[in-house]
């Protein structure tokens, strides 16, 4: 092989890294995924998300559906008692346009904590919640 087809290859699987959804694992593919996580379909079916643990029926939590964006969350459960944000790997991937470059989690004393796609490397997308921690001792939520 000479070298221009061996740098086609590696730019072909770049961009294949690139068209996941936030919140997305290969079809079928539970591997590595503890026995309390559920893989849950956003509400609308663009992508998978997950659910740990069962909110209680009078959790706050208990009203949330993977897909909802930040700020339709906090007015419907109100602002969360602590947040952080972080990188995901997505962040190196040259010419990622994605929305989950980084990941923003908001904790909810005595519920849990509520994991949200954190917008691209450019500043754009939305915060989409991806993943549901219910836990209100909040030990689950410490990663």
């Amino acid at each position: 092989m000479n070298l221009k087809m061996i740098a086609s290859v590696g730019v072909l699987a770049v961009l294949g890294a690139c068209a996941n959804k936030p919140g997305s694992a290969p079809a079928g593919s539970n591997a590595g995924v503890p026995s309390d996580v559920r893989i849950v379909k956003s509400r609308d079916g663009r992508f998978d998300g997950e659910m740990v643990g069962t909110p209680s029926p009078s959790s706050k939590f208990a009203r949330l559906q993977i897909g909802m964006q930040f700020n339709e969350v906090t007015k419907l459960i109100g602002g969360p008692t602590n947040m952080h944000t972080s990188e995901t790997g997505k962040r190196w991937i040259p010419f990622y346009f994605g929305n989950d470059a980084t990941r923003l989690q908001a904790d909810y004393s005595g519920e849990g904590c509520l994991t949200f796609t954190g917008g691209s490397v450019f500043g754009g997308g939305t915060n989409e919640l991806i993943r549901i921690t219910a836990d209100p001792s909040g030990a689950k939520c410490a990663d």
